[in-house]
This record gives structure tokens, sequence and C-alpha cells, in this order.
């Protein structure tokens, strides 16, 4: 049995680890209609219910039957998709003090974040936006002491041991390795976000013409 918990007067946390099996789950749980909002997001799913009208005994009692319910095994599909990535230069101006902290070189450091899968773990913060997992544990990057006015979109960085991806422009603060010539954001798109959360990722690196061909394209 999944380990419901209080996290606020209106809102039950489902804590689930999987992020595959966790946007199944916040899928299964929109489809009943009963929740003013359900959103699967780091390491758990959180609903949202109307508590002039539910109790917090009735609503939990609700989220175990409808709980209860998810086939056994249940996870959402995973696309998986590739990000072309140009590592350091003015796309990347901390690749250099990321690999003196981890004790890489930058290509070392590049042959690490591109030789492994990556997963979606969270998409907030900005639309699009992801906080991707796969690093390894001792990848525990700290942010920038002054936080930037303006990253780029596609901007690429490490901190707190996640990948984050920059969909939109912005001010932020997370150490950059480089930036790919992707749209992540796409609102004229019936899907506007190109990743999810349960995307697998693998990056791949590219040199700076190869970045400006595909970002013209």
């Amino acid at each position: 049995m999944l380990r419901i918990e209080c996290c606020g007067d209106d809102t039950l946390r489902v804590d689930i680890d999987d992020g595959s099996q966790r946007e199944a789950v916040a899928q299964h749980l929109r489809s009943f209609g009963t929740w003013i909002e359900c959103v699967a997001g780091m390491r758990m799913v959180v609903v949202q219910f109307d508590s002039a009208k539910v109790s917090v005994e009735a609503a939990r009692s609700r989220l175990e039957q409808q709980l209860s319910s998810v086939p056994a095994g249940t996870q959402a599909a995973s696309p998986s998709i590739e990000i072309p990535v140009c590592y350091g230069g003015e796309f990347g101006p901390e690749l250099q003090s990321i690999g003196e902290v981890l004790g890489l070189t930058p290509d070392a450091l590049v042959a690490m974040h591109t030789s492994r899968e990556h997963i979606v773990e969270l998409v907030g913060f900005t639309p699009g936006f992801a906080y991707v997992a796969g690093l390894s544990e001792d990848a525990n990057v700290p942010r920038l002491t002054e936080p930037r006015q303006r990253v780029e979109p596609g901007s690429v960085g490490i901190a707190g041991g996640l990948t984050g991806l920059y969909a939109l422009a912005g001010p932020g603060g997370w150490p950059l390795l480089g930036r790919t010539p992707l749209t992540l954001f796409r609102p004229e798109q019936a899907q506007p976000l190109l990743l999810g959360v349960g995307t697998r990722i693998r990056f791949v690196a590219i040199d700076e013409a190869s970045y400006w061909r595909m970002a013209a394209q």
C-alpha cells in the first residue's frame, strides 16, 4: 500500500520513488475528476481537495480507494530522447569550475554527463524547467552564490546532484555546463513541454557549429 501523508490543510501526498509509476498514478487519479489539482512532484504525487466541503479524513479515504484500483506494477510510458548539448565556452561558463569541484577535467566531466541515462524527476519552477536525476551521488555541486539575472533558454546546469534544463530565459543560480539548441517549451503546440516526468534522456556532446546549425532549423 502506498503511503499517504497530509502536507497541508487541503493537500495529501502519496510517496512514490519511481518517476514513470508516479506519472501513471497521477494520470489515474486525474481520471476521477474529484481533485482540484493532482501533480506529480519529486518522489511524490500531491492532490488538492476543497477543505470547505471535504474533511481530511474523507479525502484520505477517497484517495486510498482510488489508489487501490491502480493496476499492480502500472507505469506510464517512458519516452526516451537525445538532448544535444554544446558544452563549455559561452554556453557552459562553469564547466571548468564544476570539474574542479568534482575532481574531473572538463573532458572527463562531459564524458561522465553523456555516458549515462538520466530521467526527468520534476518539471516546474518556470514552465518547462526540468529537474533531471542520473548523476552519481557525489556529484553534489553547490549553486552560484550570486544568481545570474538572465540564463538563456536551453541552458544545462548542475546543482544538488541533479541536472537542470532551462526552458525559458530568466534568472537562475545553477552552474552551467552547456546549452542545447532544442526548444524545450513550445506553447503553440498541443503538448508544449518537450520533457515530462519520467522522460529518459541521453545527453550528446556537439560542437558550436552543430549547435548553431541545429538552432537555425
